[in-house]
């Protein structure tokens, strides 16, 4: 009996977990000095980049760019209302619904820890150069829609 495995290709999912990785260990310790986690970072990322949107933003799409499970989630807010980051109130379009928005405390801190975060990135440029990054952001944009569910866009919409 053969002891090899029979496995052809390298382990991307555990290479894209390790590039991951690697990348936030430039992060971490500016999230943690603000006392946030990845996951309370993520979400204030989403909210950064929806911060012109007056109406705020479904739970349920904030779940989704932030990649967070709904119970995740749930917590997450929780944490980050109770220490003035954000806001949660119910869509006035649907009682059902709940949308999210940073507040002022939390639209400063993505400002803060987004000037840390860019310059890393420029770091990376200059050490990859722009071609290849530029080219490694549409691989792993192809990526995520090669294997994304039929009518669904990665960002969570459906077609």
């Amino acid at each position: 009996m053969s002891l090899a495995t029979p496995f052809i290709h390298r382990n991307l999912p555990r290479l894209l977990l390790e590039a991951r990785e690697a990348v936030m260990q430039h992060t971490r310790p500016s999230l943690r000095e603000h006392g946030l986690s990845d996951q309370q970072w993520r979400v204030l990322r989403v909210l950064g980049e929806h911060a012109d949107n007056p109406a705020g933003v479904e739970t349920g799409r904030v779940a989704r760019e932030a990649l967070l499970l709904g119970p995740s989630l749930t917590g997450v807010l929780g944490r980050m209302e109770r220490d003035g980051l954000i806001a949660r109130e119910r869509c006035s379009q649907d009682a059902r619904r709940t949308v999210v928005r940073a507040t002022r405390a939390g639209l400063k801190l993505v400002g803060t820890l987004s000037q840390t975060i860019e310059s890393h990135y420029e770091w990376m440029e200059s050490q990859l150069g722009s071609a290849r990054l530029a080219q490694l952001y549409a691989l792993l944009d192809e990526v995520i829609a090669l294997e994304a569910p039929a009518g669904v866009h990665s960002d969570g919409a459906d077609e």
